[in-house]
């Protein structure tokens, strides 16, 4: 494999950045396996999931908080 330095990477235009960013993410969603959970984050999954069950309408959806945590709310 060959390597890629990150100056190079940062020379890339703000599109290009986005795509590799994008690729590299679907990349490591095609294995999801390679990923292994610690017994603590899969129990706090098991809360949260939980939790939806039970009121389905308490959280928010993603473009709320999206946009709450860029400030425009």
């Amino acid at each position: 494999m060959e390597k890629v330095r990150i100056g190079d990477l940062l020379e890339l235009s703000v599109s290009e950045r986005i795509q590799l960013a994008q690729d590299l993410w679907d990349s490591v969603a095609k294995v999801p396996e390679a990923l292994s959970l610690t017994e603590e984050q899969k129990k706090e999954l098991d809360l949260r999931l939980d939790a939806y069950r039970r009121d389905p309408d308490s959280g928010s959806p993603w473009e709320v908080v999206r946009e709450r945590r860029s400030g425009v709310l």
